[in-house]
C-alpha cells in the first residue's frame, strides 16, 4: 500500500504496528525504570534532612492532601516515627536497602525496556528489507533502465542501514526520555511551578535553533547519500568492466573518478556530522543556562524564606536529571533528521510505479492452443529529461502454434522490445498482444512467464553450482531429468568433466566457465523447464565459430516441437524459418520465407548480402 504523502520518518515508524505487544511491554518497562529511578533521589533529601536534624518534623500528624507542602510534611512526621521506633542505625540500613533496592529495580525495567526492544528493531529493518527487495524483483526492467544499480545498491545497503543507526536506534529514547521528561517536569511543576516557569522562559529560543540545525541536518544528509550512490556506482562499473579498464590503460582516470566521488561524498558527510554534534553542547548549554537561572531565583527565594532549602535542593535534584533525556531527545531528533533523508531515498524506490500490474481477475494460462497475436502495437519510453522516444510503431504480427518465426533487422530497429512485449517485460503504449485471443494483460503474470522461455546473448548464471543453475525457479526436479536437459543442450559431456561435475561452483556471473559453456547451460534451464513458447534473443552471436556450432545445435534440439521466436543476427541461422519478419526503425516493413524475401530484393534481401560481403 503506497503512503507517498506520509513523512518518510513516521512510515519507518509505521512498521511498529507489527509488534503490538513488545511496545506494550517496552513502554511498561520504560515507565517503571522511570518511577524507580525518580525514587531512588527524591526519598534522599527529606530522610538525611530529618535523620541528621537539618529539619524539625511536624508536632503532630498532619492531614494527607495532594499538594507538595502536605505530602513533604507526612512524610517527614512518618520518617520521624519510624526513626524514633527502631532506632537511626537501624532506619539508616533500612533506607540505605530501600535506595538500593529502587536502583535495582530502575536497572532491571531499563533492562527489560531494552530486551523487548530489540526484537522490534531487527523486525523493522527485517521487514524494509524484504519489502524492497521485493519491491526491486517485481518493478519493470524500464525502471532499471534509468537507475544507476550503483545507487540501488547504496539504498539497500547504506541507506537502510542508516536508518537502522539513526531511526530504529532512537526508539529506545523516543519511548523512554519523553516519559521521562512529562514525569520529571510533572514533579518539578508539583514542588514548585514558579520555578518551573522560569525554566520554560528559554524553551522557544532552544527549539527554535535545535529545529534550524535538524533541516540544515536532513538537507545535508540528503545531499550525502546522494553522493554515496555515485560514488557506488562508479565502483560498481570499474567492477563490471574491469577488462575494458585495464585493455585502455585508463586505472588512473578511473581512480581519479572516484576520489572526486569520495571526496564530495566526505565533505557532505563532514557537515552532517558537525550538525548532528551541535544538537547536544547546544541543549546542554540552554539547560545550564536555565540551571543558573533556577540557582540565582531560588537561592534567592530560600534566603528571604519563600521557599524551604529541602525543596529547593529537590527541585534543583530533579532539574538536573531532566537535562540528560533532554539532550538524548535532542540527539535522538538530529539522528531522525539524517535517518529521513535515507527514509525518503527508500520510499522513492518502494514507491516507484510498478507499470506492469496484474489483472484483478487475472486468467492463469494453463495451455497454448492456437496463435500469438501483436494487434496494432506501439511502445515508446521517456527519455532524458522527459523527451518521449518511440520504438515501436503500429505492429501487426501473427505467430501460429509450431511456428519457428525469426526476427530480423538493423541495430536499433526495436527487434528485442517486441520479444520483450510477450512476456510483460514492459507493457506496449498502444494495441493488444493476445494468445489463443485472451489479452497478455488479463493473464496471471507469473502463469504468463512459466510458459515463455528466454535464452539471452548475455546468458545469466548465479554464483552457485551447475545443478541449481539448470534448476533455477524450479522444485523437485530429479537429477536425471536435469541430464537429459544439459544433454538436449549439448552440455552434458562438458559438464561431467568439470571438477565436481553438477555440483561444481560456477563463479560470479559464471566467470569459470567459457562463454559457450555458458549459453549451453542457460539453454539446458530453458529446456528443464519445457514452455511451449521460447524466446531466443540472438543467442550465439557473441560465440566463436566452434561454440556457436555446439550452441546451435543445442538450440535446434530445443526448438523442436515448440513455437519459437528467434531474434537473429547471423542470418544464415535463420533461412528454414517457417517466418522472417524483417524490422526497420520500429516497423514491420516485410514478411515471409527467406526464398520470398530473397526474391523481393527489399531490406532482407540486401541484409544477407551484406554478410556475405
Amino acid at each position: 500500500m503506497k503512503e507517498q504523502g506520509h513523512n518518510p520518518i513516521w512510515r519507518v515508524l509505521l512498521y511498529l504496528r507489527f509488534y503490538p505487544k513488545q511496545i506494550a511491554l517496552n513502554v511498561g518497562f520504560n515507565l517503571l525504570s522511570v518511577v524507580f529511578n525518580l525514587l531512588s533521589f527524591v526519598l534522599i533529601v527529606p530522610v538525611i534532612e530529618l535523620f541528621f536534624g537539618m529539619t524539625e518534623p511536624p508536632a503532630v500528624e498532619p492531614a494527607l492532601a495532594f499538594n507538595q507542602s502536605a505530602l513533604t510534611d507526612w512524610a517527614m512526621w512518618h520518617l520521624y516515627q519510624y526513626k524514633e521506633r527502631v532506632g537511626l542505625w537501624h532506619s539508616l540500613f533500612t533506607f540505605a536497602g530501600g535506595y538500593l533496592a529502587c536502583v535495582f529495580f530502575y536497572d532491571l525495567c531499563r533492562y527489560l525496556g531494552m530486551f523487548f526492544l530489540s526484537p522490534i528493531r531487527n523486525g523493522v529493518l527485517q521487514r524494509m528489507r524484504d519489502d524492497i527487495y521485493h519491491k526491486i524483483t517485481i518493478l519493470p526492467i524500464s525502471f532499471f533502465s534509468n537507475q544507476r544499480k550503483g545507487d540501488i545498491m547504496s539504498r539497500m545497503s547504506s541507506d537502510l542501514a542508516d536508518i537502522e543507526w539513526s531511526v530504529v536506534s532512537s526508539l529506545q529514547s523516543l519511548v523512554k526520555d519523553p516519559i521521562n521528561i512529562i514525569v520529571f517536569a510533572t514533579t518539578l511543576v508539583f514542588i514548585d511551578y514558579k520555578l518551573f516557569l522560569l525554566f520554560l522562559l528559554i524553551l522557544p529560543p532552544a527549539v527554535f535553533l535545535i529545529g534550524k540545525i535538524g533541516k540544515s541536518l536532513k538537507r545535508n544528509a540528503m545531499k550525502g547519500q546522494e553522493k554515496l550512490g555515485e560514488m557506488m556506482s562508479t565502483y560498481k562499473e570499474t567492477l563490471d568492466n574491469m577488462e575494458v579498464v585495464k585493455a585502455f590503460g585508463r586505472e588512473d582516470w578511473r581512480q581519479q573518478t572516484f576520489e572526486r566521488a569520495n571526496g564530495d561524498y566526505s565533505r557532505r558527510m563532514l557537515r552532517v556530522a558537525r550538525r548532528r554534534e551541535a544538537g547536544s553542547p547546544l541543549s546542554e548549554v540552554l539547560g545550564t543556562i536555565g540551571l543558573g537561572f533556577i540557582l540565582v531565583l531560588g537561592g534567592n527565594a530560600v534566603l528571604g524564606g519563600d521557599l524551604k532549602a529541602s525543596v529547593f535542593i529537590l527541585f534543583v535534584i530533579v532539574f538536573a536529571r531532566l537535562i540528560p533525556p533532554v539532550q538524548a531527545l535532542v540527539r535522538a531528533y538530529s539522528a531522525l533528521q539524517k535517518g529521513s533523508a535515507s527514509a525518503k531515498r527508500i520510499f522513492e524506490v518502494l514507491d516507484a510505479d510498478e507499470r506492469i500490474v496484474e489483472s484483478p481477475n487475472a486468467v492463469m494460462m494453463t495451455t497454448f492452443a492456437d496463435r500469438i497475436e501483436y494487434r496494432d502495437v506501439s511502445f515508446a519510453y521517456d527519455g532524458e529529461e522527459g523527451h518521449r522516444v518511440d520504438v515501436l510503431h503500429h505492429l501487426d504480427l501473427t505467430i501460429v502454434k509450431g511456428q519457428k518465426v525469426a526476427i530480423v533487422g538493423p541495430s536499433g530497429a526495436g527487434k528485442t522490445t517486441l520479444a520483450d512485449l510477450l512476456p510483460r517485460f514492459y507493457d506496449p503504449t498502444a494495441g493488444t498482444i493476445t494468445i489463443d485471443g485472451i489479452p497478455i494483460k488479463e493473464m496471471n503474470i507469473n502463469s504468463l512467464r512459466r510458459n515463455i522461455g528466454v535464452v539471452s546473448q548475455g546468458c545469466i548464471l548465479f554464483n552457485d553450482t551447475v545443478m541449481n543453475n539448470i534448476t533455477f525457479g524450479l522444485e523437485g526436479v530429479g537429477e536425471e531429468q536435469v541430464r537429459q536437459a544439459a544433454r538436449l543442450a549439448n552440455a552434458d559431456q562438458f559438464i561431467s568433466q568439470l571438477p565436481q561435475g553438477y555440483d561444481t561452483l560456477v563463479g560470479d556471473h559464471g566467470s569459470a566457465l567459457s562463454g559457450g559453456q555458458r549459453q549451453r547451460i542457460s539453454i539446458a534451464r530453458a529446456i528443464l523447464r519445457n514452455p511451449p513458447i521460447m524466446i531466443l534473443d540472438e543467442a550465439t552471436s557473441a560465440l566463436d565459430a566452434q561454440s556457436q556450432e555446439a550452441v546451435q545445435q543445442a538450440l535446434d534440439n530445443m526448438m523442436q516441437g515448440r513455437t519459437t521466436i528467434v531474434i537473429a543476427h547471423r542470418l544464415s541461422t535463420i533461412e528454414n524459418a517457417d517466418l522472417i519478419v524483417v524490422m526497420d526503425h520500429g516497423k514491420i516493413v516485410e514478411q515471409g520465407t527467406h526464398t520470398n524475401l530473397l526474391q523481393l530484393g527489399g531490406t532482407y534481401s540486401k541484409l544477407v548480402e551484406l554478410q556475405k560481403a
